[in-house]
C-alpha cells in the first residue's frame, strides 16, 4: 500500500488556513489515518472543516477542531456571493469566451464591488478574468491585480527612417541579444535604481527579503509573452499629443512585469487574503484585503513599489538599447495594466479600480494596446468613458490557451508564418504564435469609443524567452 502523504497545499485547497491547525490536521491523519488513501483523507477533512460542531467530541478529529479554533479562522463564517450579478458594461462580446463571462460574473457578485467592465481581448484567467476591470469600494484583491504585478508596455521613438531597420537587421539582432535577458537570465552586472532606496524596503520585512533578488533581475523581462522589439512606428496624430510630428520613425517596444519581486508580492498576500477572507470555491481567488487593515495598507505599498520597480526594469532595457544604436529617444510612452488605482466614479465616489490585463484610458491618458509579434500594435489616448471605467483592452488577447496552440500548429507552420510576415524572430514557442492571438483590429473596432488612435507600431525584430 502506498505511503499516504498529506501537504499543506492540499488542505488550503479545502480553505484550512495556514498555521497551528493545518499542523494538527496533518499529523493526525498521517498518525492515525495512514492506511487510508488519500482522497478518503481530504474527504474527511472537507467534512470536519464544513461542520467543525459535529467533530469536535470526537476522539481524533476533534483535536483538530481544537487547534483550528485556537487559529481564530477556522469558525469563520463563509462570506456569501450576493444573489444579484450588478450590471457591467461589455465590449466586443462577440470576441469573449463564456468562461470569461463566468469569472466576471462572479465578480460582480462581491459585496464589495461598485462597478466593473469587460475588454474586448478578454479571456479565462485566475480571479479577475484577463480583460477584466473591477471597483471596488475600499479594499483590494491581490488576484484581481494579478501575479505579474505592474505588468506594463513601453515604447521609445527614435528620430531614425525606417529603413534603417532593414540597414542594419544584423546589427540590431545582436543589440536586442547582447542587451535583453529573459526568464530566469540575468545581467552580470546590472545598473542600479533610486527604486532600491525606496522606505518599503527596510519597513515591510516580506518585502525586505526580496531585495537583493530584485536588484539581481532588474533590466531583464519574463517568460511567456513578454518581448523586447525593434519596429516601426507610424505617428498619424494631428494634434501632436506625442509631441512628435507625423511620419514614420524606428521604435523600440518591451512588455514585461515587475519579475520575482512581483510574483512574490502576489503570492504571499493572496495567501494572506484568502486566510482572512473566506469566500464561496468559485470565488476563493477574488479574496480582498481591506485598506482599512495593516495587511492590506502593506500590500497597497508593496504593489505600488513592484509596479515601480517594473517601470524601472523598462528604462533600464531602452537605455541599454539606446546606447547601442547611438540615439536619444524623441519620445517615451508607457503603461501598466496588472494593478490597482485609488480613483472616482463619475459621482464623486473613490474606489479602487482593478485593472487585470486593461490598459488605462482616462480622458488625455496614453498607453500602447500591442497586437501580436506579427501584427500592429496601436498608441492610443483615452478618452475617459465612465461605463469602461476609464479603461480598453491591454491587447488583442488570446483566441486559443497555451496548451491549444501547441496542438494546434507546428514549429515548421509557426516559423514560415512569421518569416512571411517580414519578422525576424529570436526565440519564443509555438504558444506565443500569432494564430493564437485574436485579430487587434477587430478588438480596436470594438472599443472605439474608449481610446483614439495615434499611431501604430508594426514589429520587425522580435526577440522574447526560447521556448522550454
Amino acid at each position: 500500500m502506498a505511503k499516504l502523504k498529506l501537504r499543506a497545499k492540499d488542505l488550503k485547497k479545502l480553505g484550512y488556513p495556514s498555521g497551528k491547525g493545518m499542523a494538527m490536521a496533518i499529523n493526525m491523519m498521517l498518525k492515525h489515518y495512514r492506511k487510508n488513501g488519500k482522497t478518503q483523507v481530504l474527504d474527511i477533512l472537507g467534512k470536519v472543516r464544513a461542520n467543525p460542531s459535529e467533530y469536535e467530541s470526537h476522539e481524533i478529529l476533534g483535536r483538530i477542531v481544537e487547534a483550528m479554533r485556537e487559529s481564530d479562522d477556522f469558525d469563520k463564517e463563509e462570506i456569501p456571493l450576493e444573489a444579484e450579478v450588478k450590471a457591467y458594461k461589455v465590449y466586443g462580446k462577440q470576441h469573449i469566451d463564456d468562461s470569461a463571462f463566468s469569472q466576471m460574473e462572479t465578480a460582480m457578485r462581491l459585496p464589495i464591488t461598485v462597478g466593473g467592465a469587460l475588454m474586448p481581448d478578454a479571456h479565462h484567467g485566475y480571479g479577475l478574468p484577463i480583460g477584466g476591470v473591477l471597483a471596488t469600494d475600499n479594499a483590494v484583491i491581490p488576484y484581481g491585480v494579478g501575479m505579474d504585478i505592474g505588468c506594463r508596455m513601453c515604447l521609445t521613438v527614435y528620430d531614425l527612417n525606417p529603413s534603417y531597420i532593414e540597414q542594419n537587421s544584423y546589427l540590431l539582432k545582436n543589440y536586442l541579444q547582447e542587451n535583453t535577458r529573459f526568464g530566469k537570465k540575468i545581467f552580470d552586472n546590472p545598473m542600479d535604481s533610486e527604486v532600491f532606496s525606496r522606505s518599503e524596503f527596510k519597513e515591510i520585512p516580506f518585502v525586505k527579503k526580496l531585495k537583493d533578488k530584485a536588484y539581481k533581475q532588474i533590466g531583464s523581462s519574463g517568460s511567456g509573452n513578454h518581448f523586447v522589439e525593434f519596429g516601426i512606428v507610424d505617428i498619424t496624430d494631428e494634434t501632436n499629443a506625442l509631441g512628435v510630428p507625423r511620419g514614420k520613425y524606428v521604435a523600440i517596444l518591451s512588455h514585461s512585469g515587475s519579475r520575482g519581486l512581483g510574483a512574490s508580492i502576489a503570492r504571499n498576500y493572496t495567501s494572506i487574503a484568502m486566510d482572512k477572507c473566506h469566500l464561496p470555491k468559485e470565488a476563493k481567488n477574488l479574496a480582498w484585503l481591506s485598506l482599512d487593515s495593516e495587511v492590506g495598507m502593506e500590500y497597497w505599498l508593496a504593489m505600488n513599489l513592484a509596479g515601480d520597480y517594473a517601470s524601472a526594469c523598462h528604462h533600464h532595457i531602452h537605455k541599454r538599447l539606446s546606447r547601442a544604436i547611438g540615439e536619444e529617444p524623441l519620445t517615451m510612452v508607457e503603461n501598466h495594466h496588472n494593478f490597482a488605482w485609488k480613483e472616482n466614479l463619475a459621482d464623486g465616489r473613490e474606489v479602487i479600480v482593478h485593472r487585470k490585463g486593461a490598459t488605462p484610458a482616462g480622458k488625455g491618458v496614453l498607453g500602447i494596446i500591442p497586437g501580436s509579434m506579427t501584427a500592429p500594435g496601436y498608441i492610443v489616448q483615452g478618452r475617459g468613458e465612465a461605463v469602461s471605467l476609464n479603461s480598453a483592452s491591454h491587447g488583442a488577447g488570446r483566441a486559443m490557451s497555451r496548451r491549444k496552440a501547441t496542438q494546434s500548429f507546428t514549429n515548421k507552420e509557426f516559423r514560415k508564418y512569421v518569416k512571411k510576415m517580414g519578422v525576424s524572430l529570436i526565440g519564443a514557442g509555438l504558444d506565443e504564435s500569432p494564430m493564437a492571438y485574436k485579430n487587434i483590429d477587430e478588438v480596436m473596432k470594438a472599443q472605439q469609443d474608449l481610446v483614439n488612435v495615434l499611431g501604430s507600431f508594426l514589429p520587425k525584430i522580435v526577440r522574447m524567452d526560447r521556448a522550454r
